[in-house]
């Protein structure tokens, strides 16, 4: 705060509290000449008047003790222009006193799961609880409070797991995040196959969970299949299982990430795809990360274990 501003504050300060103490002293006189109190003019049914009638004292002197409490407030706090008050008390330390309060209390509170494999922690209802509030407070914005995800975000409740379901690839995915990445192929593919390209392989890939397509569209599924196997087979494997390193899905099931209709294909194939989990080791620390995995482990590997 700059002294202009100070000074302004200080002196609105002191006439607010000046005004108030004079108001008080004006208006708290007692009548000694045993005059009724004067009519203020104001009636109201006729009868009901109005009168300049003095405060009674305790009331006054309430009204004094709340100028000596702004007085004693504005000695002891931050409040009076750029004056720091003789307590020293800011914002700052006050938040700072409080986090450090709330974070030994966490500490403690994780302490006993530290550095715990996430199939233990899951068989561990307090370590669930805690878990489940930890996904609620970071995860669900993404994955949907249920974790049943949405387009372009997985299902952590069933059994397809893109980057791999072992305790060491969810710990990774979880603690260390993911990145995925689907190249956009129109130009290769059309420079491969042609204009239709990219609805040949479209149609190919359709055709490894819908086999009516096979006998309606054999030709495009075959130069499809000729197409994916010469560019797509790299990452996807050349049964279209997929391939956990690279994240690269299975292509033959019934889960897909982005939907699994023609347009959300080609579209996929057309633009490609980008896929960002963030590690959350360092946004929420160790043993939380951990938690919220163990949480996710319970959704479907508890009963198997």
């Amino acid at each position: 705060m700059n002294n202009s501003w100070s000074i302004y504050i200080i002196v609105l300060v002191v006439l607010n509290i000046a005004g108030c103490v004079w108001l008080l002293w004006r208006t708290s006189g007692k009548r000694t000449d045993g005059r009724p109190a004067d009519s203020t003019s104001h009636v109201w049914d006729e009868d009901l008047t109005e009168y300049d009638k003095p405060l009674p004292r305790w009331w006054i002197n309430l009204f004094y003790i709340t100028i000596v409490f702004t007085i004693g407030y504005l000695a002891w706090y931050p409040g009076f222009g750029s004056f720091k008050g003789f307590g020293n008390w800011t914002s700052q330390s006050q938040h700072d006193a409080d986090k450090a309060t709330a974070d030994a209390k966490l500490a403690a509170t994780l302490k006993p799961f530290d550095g715990q494999a996430i199939d233990a922690l899951a068989r561990n209802p307090e370590a669930v609880r805690l878990g489940r509030s930890i996904f609620a407070a970071n995860c669900v914005t993404c994955h949907g409070s249920a974790a049943t995800g949405a387009v372009g975000y997985p299902n952590l409740t069933d059994d397809s797991w893109q980057w791999g379901s072992s305790v060491d690839d969810v710990t990774h995915t979880v603690l260390e995040g993911r990145t995925a990445a689907m190249p956009a192929w129109r130009s290769t593919l059309e420079s491969m196959g042609g204009p239709a390209a990219v609805d040949d392989v479209t149609t190919y890939v359709l055709s490894l969970t819908d086999k009516a397509l096979l006998a309606t569209n054999d030709e495009s599924v075959a130069r499809g299949g000729k197409l994916f196997a010469g560019v797509c087979a790299a990452c996807h494997g050349p049964e279209a299982k997929g391939m956990p390193a690279l994240g690269a899905p299975d292509l033959t099931d019934d889960y897909w990430l982005y939907g699994r209709t023609r347009a959300m294909i080609r579209e996929g194939l057309d633009k490609g795809r980008n896929g960002v989990m963030p590690a959350h080791k360092p946004l929420i620390g160790e043993t939380p990360a951990r938690l919220a995995a163990a949480y996710v482990w319970s959704l479907t590997h508890t009963e198997k274990q």
